[in-house]
């Protein structure tokens, strides 16, 4: 069976290219189809034959994507699909706006509508002269999002959370499959020991704007609570001139240090509305809980008061209140980990393969 897997740019790793891990271990050498494709940050990705669009030959697109999302729809129309047998889009932007060819089954899975279009537009666009002056190109995008959102055969939401924005903008019905989070797991790592405050709380991001990690920052701060951030992103050095003397940022690390930080930490602290939350189901693997904003898919993944505790105003005076209050003798390890085991990888890949069967696109 020939199958062909389509992401919108590959030139990280996070989430969902954990989804994409486990996608090329269900089929046979599957083809990868992407804008752009980054090969010295995505060493993941060898396991695949990556095929990429016109946009890969043009190299301030590589160094800047962020600004070309109108060339994203010519991109992925661009490609042929032409004697794949099932073509699977895994998205947030427009890889689902691929066209196959007939009577070859496209499934979707959305790992949300298009943020900048729909639920994250309000923030992405705050500068009411971006927002006058971007007007025209939003337009353009949401009308090609929509019809972008038709063309699968199937959409599969990775949460509750995506699958209500996917009935609100897209107005599509869609089942939920929760993506695998238990990958860092899967070798049997050994944590590796690195030096880190007695008591710490542990933030494990990208660092950009919309992850809200500047409220952990400054409640930290506040509170002269030891902080470790790990991630990279355009935020550093603006997270770096607010962060006090208890933040240390660690950058990329390995598996075996991540693990490490999870492990002994006192908590995870996540402080932004995400779509699902991969972070949150592996430091609950490793027996630790999440202190996290209300909202998202946080609300599925922590057990209030027993693999965590929610603040509710996405402000730095309800998360210090969360944090003056925070007591690790309330968690039980044992716990946290039940509940990690509930968004496992076995579990995805036979949801997955048991919607194909039921659907009848496996041959």
């Amino acid at each position: 069976m020939k199958v062909a897997i389509v992401y919108d740019r590959v030139n990280k790793i996070g989430g969902a290219e954990r989804v994409l891990e486990s996608l090329a271990e269900l089929f046979e050498k599957p083809t990868l189809f992407t804008s752009i494709y980054n090969k010295k940050k995505t060493p993941w990705a060898r396991k695949f034959k990556v095929k990429t669009s016109y946009l890969q030959d043009i190299p301030i697109i590589n160094r800047r994507h962020e600004f070309i999302p109108y060339l994203m729809p010519f991109a992925f129309e661009s490609f042929d699909f032409s004697g794949f047998d099932l073509v699977i889009s895994v998205t947030s932007e427009a890889a689902k706006g691929i066209i196959v060819p007939p009577n070859v089954p496209h499934v979707c899975i959305c790992l949300t509508p298009t943020r900048y279009l729909w639920s994250g537009y309000d923030q992405y666009f705050r500068d009411p002269i971006l927002k006058f002056l971007a007007r025209p190109l939003v337009w353009y995008m949401r009308k090609w999002d929509l019809s972008a959102a038709t063309r699968p055969d199937e959409m599969i939401a990775i949460s509750k959370t995506v699958q209500k924005r996917i009935k609100k903008y897209y107005k599509r019905e869609s089942i939920v499959i929760y993506p695998p989070a238990d990958r860092l797991f899967k070798n049997k790592l050994v944590a590796e020991s690195v030096s880190v405050p007695k008591k710490y709380f542990l933030v494990v991001s990208r660092l950009v704007d919309y992850k809200k990690i500047d409220l952990a920052v400054k409640a930290c701060t506040k509170l002269k609570l030891n902080l470790i951030v790990i991630g990279e992103g355009n935020e550093l050095e603006r997270l770096t001139a607010i962060a006090g003397e208890t933040i240390e940022f660690k950058g990329k690390v390995s598996d075996n240090e991540l693990l490490f930080y999870y492990k002994n930490c006192r908590a995870l602290l996540f402080p932004g509305e995400e779509d699902f939350g991969i972070t949150m189901v592996e430091v609950q693997l490793a027996g630790k809980p999440v202190v996290a904003f209300k909202a998202g898919g946080a609300l599925e993944i922590i057990e209030e008061g027993k693999t965590g505790v929610f603040f509710t105003e996405q402000t730095v005076g309800s998360l210090v209140h969360v944090l003056k209050n925070f007591k690790d003798s309330r968690y039980n390890d044992n716990d946290c980990k039940k509940k990690g085991r509930q968004f496992s990888e076995k579990r995805f890949k036979s949801a997955f393969t048991l919607f194909l069967k039921r659907k009848k696109f496996l041959l």
